[in-house]
């Protein structure tokens, strides 16, 4: 019997919490995540698209970008960014953030930051700003590190506080942390993410 070698993903994204969270993704849908490119924001994730789908011809690969302000919705900024996908290239768009996809799974993320589950929005892809929705109910936690490490301090001119990423990571890594399954059911964007990992990670190594 001749023995298969798992299929190895490689991905890009913007960020650490990005990464992160496409490795959850990835495990949840039971595939293996490799090697991940970028993590040095949106600019060098574009500039290096058109590579990643080069080698997506060949490999599979998942690409994962914030939708941010740049578009009304994500089709608009697939078009623009990846016109013509290659056939094993998954490229998602999270709305408007990947701060909305944590915030889908409310039980957890509330647990997590010492927070009334009721205080966290239940149409997180209808959030304006969800990496501001999340500072801004770390600032409200019965916990004071959490306070401390994800809201930014007072006059420091910054968006979040120090260890806001290492927060974020912490929870999407840990055992009772984030859902990708559940918090889907809240975020179509992390819906049409999943099914199409899913579908790279059955497909047949080359």
């Amino acid at each position: 019997m001749v023995e298969t070698k798992p299929l190895v993903i490689s991905g890009a994204v913007e960020g650490v919490v990005d990464e992160a969270a496409l490795r959850r993704i990835v495990g949840h849908v039971g595939g293996t995540l490799g090697p991940v490119f970028g993590k040095r924001g949106k600019g060098l994730l574009r500039q290096r698209l058109d590579g990643y789908n080069q080698a997506a011809h060949f490999s599979p690969w998942v690409v994962l970008v914030d939708l941010n302000q740049e578009a009304p919705c994500a089709p608009p900024l697939q078009a623009a960014w990846l016109p013509v996908p290659a056939p094993r290239m998954c490229f998602r768009v999270a709305v408007r953030e990947v701060e909305a996809w944590l915030l889908a799974d409310r039980e957890r993320l509330a647990a997590f930051l010492g927070v009334s589950a009721t205080q966290i929005p239940t149409r997180p892809e209808g959030e304006a700003d969800p990496k501001r929705t999340m500072v801004e109910l770390a600032r409200r936690s019965r916990r004071r590190d959490i306070r401390q490490d994800m809201a930014p301090r007072p006059g420091s001119g910054r968006a979040v506080g120090p260890a806001y990423s290492s927060r974020l990571i912490e929870f999407v890594t840990r055992d009772a942390g984030w859902r990708p399954g559940v918090a889907a059911q809240r975020c179509d964007s992390l819906r049409r993410c999943l099914a199409c990992v899913r579908k790279l990670a059955r497909q047949q190594p080359a």
